[in-house]
């Protein structure tokens, strides 16, 4: 397992790899953020709410708790937290 931070600690989350491949498990405090795919992402929201703007769109689209949502790879995203938010991201 590895333990990643990101924007001065606003966003934290732990690498693994399972019989899925490879996962992270983190959580996202409120604020604003601009991601990059280096290779394509699954992202499933655990608890709590992530504003998702994916690159070329023209709004955020909200996606609560039990829902996910796909990046291509390459990819710019923006992501609005209004509270605190736990994610699952599955790669490749």
């Amino acid at each position: 397992m590895q333990v990643n931070e990101y924007f001065d600690g606003n966003v934290k989350s732990i690498s693994f790899e399972n019989s899925e491949g490879r996962v992270t498990s983190g959580v996202m405090s409120v604020g604003e953020y601009e991601f990059q795919t280096s290779e394509p992402e699954r992202m499933k929201v655990i608890s709590g709410e992530l504003l998702v703007n994916l690159q070329g769109a023209e709004e955020f689209i909200p996606y609560s708790a039990g829902t996910e949502f796909r990046v291509a790879k390459g990819v710019k995203f923006m992501v609005k937290v209004e509270q605190s938010t736990a994610y699952l991201c599955f790669y490749g």
